[in-house]
């Protein structure tokens, strides 16, 4: 009998684990706020969507995008790969100091997109205790160099380790700025337009999870929007804490959430493939070796 397809990443890798985390959607907000900071990018999502009226609707597409790839079949993401870069080859902006129309499928304009989120997982999952390994770390950057291909990049230009993508920002630092659409978007992440009975809980939760993604931006992000943040130690603890109350929701409940792209990932391939970080463990002693492993 045929084995079930594992999909891109398969249970045996880091993403498949992470993933499946609840700070995930914390790293999701960090994400746009970095990437907001890169105005041509910026400008692009800007001018061809209707990010104001639609925010929610962008994050639940996000949300299904990054499920797909990490728990769907190899012919869904290959899919939903294809219907991206399909619809990025269409989109035009136009630089209002130049006039110039340029399209958003560039591919330095990808990249940096795919490295804001790619680093806002990662260190918003580190920060807030997930137990992760350096040499796990390395191999979630370098894991993720698939998801960049399917949105139209050559994964050899892609960062592979996170030294290589700390690196990469150090590059692009100069190109970065709050302009008015990065203005645009903290406005509405501090303060979103919600129907009036979810008014309590835009107050009571939403703003909160908004300003710890913000305040997990690298100082330098904080100098360009313009707004301080706790220090580092401050925000640490608070990733903490929030960490340890959502994952203290049981996984079970967790996963009815749409769009279920776990529950769906263990229907094909057996509760054996169930995401947890304690698995963690068990990858960290084959990707560093029995002797690290030891060690620790």
């Amino acid at each position: 009998m045929k084995a079930p397809d594992q999909g891109l990443f398969g249970p045996g890798s880091v993403t498949w684990q992470l993933h499946a985390d609840p700070m995930m959607w914390v790293g999701g907000i960090r994400a746009l706020y970095l990437q907001a900071l890169h105005p041509r990018a910026v400008r692009g999502v800007m001018q061809n969507s209707d990010f104001r009226e639609d925010a929610w609707g962008r994050l639940i597409r996000t949300a299904d995008f990054v499920g797909t790839l990490t728990y769907g079949t190899t012919e869904a993401a290959e899919a939903k790969g294809a219907k991206v870069r399909r619809i990025h080859r269409l989109l035009r902006a136009t630089d209002p100091r130049t006039g110039e129309i340029y399209g958003i499928d560039e591919p330095e304009l990808l990249l940096w997109v795919h490295c804001a989120e790619i680093d806002s997982y990662l260190r918003v999952l580190l920060r807030s205790g997930l137990p992760l390994t350096g040499a796990q770390a390395d191999r979630y950057v370098d894991e993720q160099r698939e998801s960049a291909r399917l949105v139209g990049l050559d994964p050899a230009d892609i960062p592979a380790t996170v030294a290589a993508l700390g690196a990469y920002f150090t590059c692009v630092r100069g190109q970065l700025a709050a302009g008015p659409e990065a203005l645009d978007v903290d406005d509405f992440l501090r303060d979103p337009p919600v129907p009036a009975p979810l008014t309590p809980a835009r107050a009571l939760f939403w703003r909160r999870v908004a300003a710890l993604a913000y305040d997990s931006l690298p100082p330098w992000a904080h100098e360009l929007y313009g707004r301080p943040a706790p220090p580092a130690a401050v925000v640490d603890r608070r990733l903490r804490t929030a960490g340890s109350l959502l994952r203290a929701v049981p996984a079970r409940l967790r996963r009815r959430l749409p769009p279920g792209h776990v529950n769906k990932a263990m229907a094909r391939l057996g509760k054996g493939s169930r995401p947890t970080p304690y698995k963690l463990r068990r990858l960290a002693a084959i990707l560093d070796g029995p002797g690290r492993a030891q060690q620790r």
